[in-house]
């Protein structure tokens, strides 16, 4: 692998987690805080940051706010990079990119609610499907059907 090679496919990752963690989080705001009216725009970021910092993430302001954003970005970025290192070996991925977004946004919602909110500080409401389902339909959207595109474009 050159050096060339290389460079484009750290870019082509780091420009597809930041577009899929940027429709993800819109989508978020959008939904539960301008349509729902569940959370503020910044009570959302700062329940990013309450995995990490627990309940006092909400009394940070907007700079824990802003270390949501961060938190956020990151775990688009390790997911989108992962999708992109197991591409090239598994051959499933090629053969319909659409399916293999559903699917792999149904994988990062499992692992994200089932895995790791469960292991952080996150206060985590019950269970309720109605809520569940919301949530999945829009990490399948905003995250794997843009990173299976992305990398379905980038690899042929």
């Amino acid at each position: 692998m050159t050096a060339h090679s290389v460079a484009s496919n750290v870019n082509t990752i780091l420009r597809t987690g930041l577009i899929a963690g940027t429709l993800d989080i819109l989508s978020a705001i959008t939904v539960y805080a301008l349509i729902m009216g569940k959370a503020t725009p910044v009570q959302i970021l700062q329940g990013v940051a309450s995995g990490v910092f627990g309940r006092e993430a909400y009394a940070g302001g907007v700079t824990m706010a802003l270390t949501g954003l961060l938190f956020h970005y990151a775990i688009a970025l390790i997911f989108t990079t992962v999708y992109f290192l197991l591409y090239p070996h598994l051959s499933f991925l090629h053969r319909q990119w659409v399916v293999s977004g559903v699917l792999f946004g149904v994988l990062v919602w499992l692992v994200m609610n089932l895995a790791v909110l469960p292991l952080s500080n996150f206060q985590q409401a019950p269970l309720r499907w109605a809520p569940a389902l919301l949530g999945m339909a829009i990490i399948v959207v905003m995250i794997g059907l843009p990173v299976a595109f992305g990398a379905q474009k980038h690899y042929t």
